[in-house]
């Protein structure tokens, strides 16, 4: 049994980026842990303010029950203004839960994804997991989210090269079935946050290693 740690910037980020990833822990036994940075607020939503601020609170505790999380920590910093808030603060917050699970594994959003947001909680999250001063880490994963990783600007130092491949073929009806609580989130067909391109997307990174569905990651450190 191993603690792990995931670690979305908005809610929903962690299901399309590791959904399956999280349910597979869950089956082999491990304490699944979740950590959402940002506040569900008026400023980010797509539907309408009133209704999704009364959807944002039970989305969240629908899908942590359906993940079966150990323990659920919104850090509740405001989501379109993250990136006017004091660094020193976002990285002293989350480092104060990275030692209080001690999560062997850790799940962190990509470094270069579009949404400035992602880029910031990256940089804070990453600057807490120097292994000198947390030896109880022993590997971090970076992952990807789709409409924010995929429209990152075609640059060299911003691709998202998997070098990680889990297989979640026998997950994949749970994850969309989470990801259909976030209603708002979802976007018709052929949109980069419809339920067809996240299939296709699982469906792409398994044929990587022959399976059917996939979800992968860019391994950033490992104890050996």
């Amino acid at each position: 049994m191993k603690k792990v740690l995931f670690i979305a910037v908005h809610p929903d980020d962690e299901t399309l980026g590791c959904g399956g990833t999280i349910i597979k822990h869950k089956q082999k036994g491990d304490e699944v842990y979740w950590l959402i940075i940002t506040a569900v607020t008026s400023n980010h939503l797509l539907g309408s303010t009133e209704q999704r601020n009364s959807q944002g609170p039970e989305e969240i505790k629908c899908v942590a029950a359906k993940y079966g999380f150990e323990r659920t920590i919104e850090l509740g910093f405001p989501e379109k203004l993250l990136d006017t808030i004091d660094f020193t603060e976002l990285v002293s917050k989350i480092d104060k839960v990275i030692n209080e699970i001690q999560p062997k594994i850790i799940y962190i959003v990509n470094r270069s994804d579009v949404h400035s947001h992602h880029r910031i909680a990256f940089e804070a999250v990453f600057s807490c997991t120097k292994n000198f001063r947390k030896p109880f880490i022993e590997r971090i994963l970076m992952y990807e989210t789709l409409s924010e990783t995929e429209f990152a600007p075609a640059f060299s130092e911003n691709a998202f090269i998997p070098n990680v491949f889990i297989d979640v073929s026998d997950y994949m009806g749970h994850k969309l079935d989470i990801m259909s609580v976030y209603q708002s989130e979802v976007m018709p067909d052929y949109m980069p946050r419809s339920f067809s391109a996240i299939k296709a997307l699982a469906a792409f990174r398994g044929c990587r290693i022959g399976v059917q569905h996939a979800e992968a990651f860019m391994l950033l450190f490992e104890k050996c």
